[in-house]
């Protein structure tokens, strides 16, 4: 088994082994072409377009420069440069290889990143389309059914499949399954055969059963793509004459146990297991009008905060396996938070703003569905106000400090127009309407303290917090209720949380990462799939997997 190397998701086009990115007019190329030696951890060769981490970090960064840096672009033609071949998916021998956490925060991340194109396809204008020139396997479709439209070329050999069944004892692991029910509504006996057959579904037959949305032969398929991508250009309502905003590296600081950037820092606690994740407010004056977002560009505080957050989120995920808890803060001036929402809701249909307000929904909808416990802790110097309150609000708890005896210094809870929809869980609910179940009377009692400072105590009334010590037993309650979790099965406690945190809705998203979390997680520690004979591991080995066939 390779061991997990430290992973940083920066990356930058220059820097890309498996992807290039053109852009001309409304239409960009993301073409596909892995290098075999390039994968993020040894042991593996990424054969046949196949992925890895790496492969989906450069993709997820590629999309966040179109989003940015080309506003311009309206739709993006995901294809390959290798001929026939378009992406036989998650690399069998990287999975084998690699530890059921390594396993699990792969298959997460590259949910995240294809999700997050239905995202832009949804809320920015940005339309993808897969144009599939060659065998499109497993991941691959999976990655094609992320996009708004599949074009496949039919040339009586190439064709699209899910075989993670029949070949590999697993799951689709990125939304397959679910994209096939739900999203493109194949009928269950076809998808059926579909997913338990490994040779794939051609040509005029892929369109019949939905699996594709077009077919074109060689000769035209460059043609009907083009014509295509420039149909869905046509429905988009992002800037010909936008000035991109070019995202150049975040600067961050990295010790032992600490990592810091401008507004985010780290600090980890290795003997209790848990890592205190604060979120700083602007610390100088924003701009309030579009010339001076649009001259701030990368160093506007909520995209600039937005950018550390995701990086630092995946950090702790990835290389920080063992701790368990994050604790939640918030540091700063409410009023300049408020400040930057007003600006943020004036604004919003501002593409710039529009990218902006997507990063911060997509980076705390990423915090929502970290397996870690969150444990926010509001106290002196916080600064709970609109969307630094949203960090609070995704927590499993939240403790608010109560000074009765020193209103002055007492920390408040402030809300503003942005927690009542603008930031959506994968629920589609705002964290607020989660948290009361949509009860119109209770979010509407939270709705009438719109931009009011709330104590402690108006907040508790409220159900805005779970707990307000005072000074006096703020210490103890706090470490006693952080103590008591890092005592607790790790395993149990990720389900536990992952149920109470998606209550009641269900869409697509929530299946996929449902199902994920439910279904591949347990698969991917059978011996069907992982032990000795198990078919992940003894599969391009010549020898065939042994299964044990009790059923339950």
């Amino acid at each position: 088994m390779t061991t997990n190397p430290h992973v940083n998701y920066e990356t930058a086009p220059e820097r890309y082994k498996h992807w290039t990115l053109s852009c001309e007019g409304q239409v960009a190329a993301l073409t596909m072409n892995v290098n075999e030696d390039g994968g993020i951890k040894e042991g593996y060769k990424l054969k046949l377009n196949s992925y890895d981490l790496g492969v989906d970090i450069e993709l997820h960064d590629a999309v966040q420069r179109i989003r940015f840096e080309h506003p311009a672009v309206r739709t993006v033609v995901v294809g390959s440069s290798r001929d026939r071949i378009f992406c036989s998916g998650a690399n069998i021998f990287m999975l084998g290889k690699s530890t059921h956490a390594w396993k699990v925060n792969f298959c997460k991340f590259t949910n995240e990143t294809r999700n997050g194109l239905e995202d832009s396809s949804r809320y920015s204008g940005l339309k993808f389309i897969a144009a599939v020139n060659g065998a499109c396997a497993g991941g691959g479709y999976e990655l094609a059914a992320a996009c708004d439209e599949i074009i496949l070329v039919d040339d009586r050999s190439s064709s699209v499949s899910l075989p993670e069944v029949p070949l590999l004892g697993v799951l689709p692991g990125t939304g397959g399954l679910t994209r096939l029910t739900d999203k493109r509504k194949v009928r269950h006996d076809l998808a059926d055969i579909f997913c338990t057959t490994s040779e794939g579904v051609r040509g005029q037959k892929a369109k019949d059963w939905r699996l594709v949305d077009e077919v074109a032969k060689p000769a035209q398929f460059q043609q009907v793509v083009a014509d295509r991508a420039l149909a869905l250009a046509a429905g988009s309502d992002r800037p010909a004459d936008g000035k991109g905003v070019q995202l150049t590296p975040l600067r961050k600081e990295k010790g032992a146990d600490t990592l810091d950037y401008e507004f985010v820092s780290i600090v980890i606690d290795r003997a209790s297991r848990n890592a205190t994740l604060t979120v700083r407010a602007p610390s100088s004056a924003q701009p309030a009008d579009i010339a001076g977002i649009e001259a701030a560009g990368v160093k506007w505080w909520p995209l600039q905060m937005a950018r550390e957050l995701d990086d630092a989120i995946l950090h702790m995920r990835t290389n920080e396996l063992d701790i368990g808890t994050w604790i939640l803060k918030t540091r700063g001036d409410s009023a300049a938070v408020l400040a930057v929402d007003a600006t943020l809701e004036a604004h919003q249909s501002h593409w710039l703003v529009r990218e902006t307000i997507g990063l911060l929904r997509r980076t705390l909808a990423r915090l929502d569905v970290s397996s870690r416990s969150l444990f926010a802790l509001i106290d002196e110097d916080s600064c709970s106000a609109g969307t630094l309150l949203e960090i609070a609000l995704s927590a499993d708890r939240i403790y608010m400090l109560a000074l009765p005896g020193a209103p002055d210094r007492a920390p408040k809870i402030t809300v503003s127009p942005m927690n009542f929809g603008m930031l959506p869980m994968v629920t589609a609910q705002s964290r607020i309407a989660r948290r009361f179940y949509e009860d119109d009377a209770q979010v509407g009692a939270v709705r009438a303290t719109v931009g009011r400072p709330l104590d402690a105590a108006q907040a508790l009334a409220l159900g805005l917090i779970t707990a307000d010590p005072d000074d006096l037993d703020w210490a103890d309650e706090t470490r006693l209720a952080l103590e008591e979790r890092a005592s607790m099965s790790p395993d149990a406690l990720t389900g536990l949380e992952a149920n109470l945190r998606f209550n009641g809705k269900e869409n697509m998203d929530t299946r996929i990462f449902g199902r994920l979390t439910a279904w591949q997680n347990w698969i991917f520690i059978r011996p069907n799939a992982v032990g000795e004979f198990g078919a992940l591991k003894v599969y391009g080995s010549g020898n065939k997997a042994q299964f044990d066939m009790n059923r339950v």
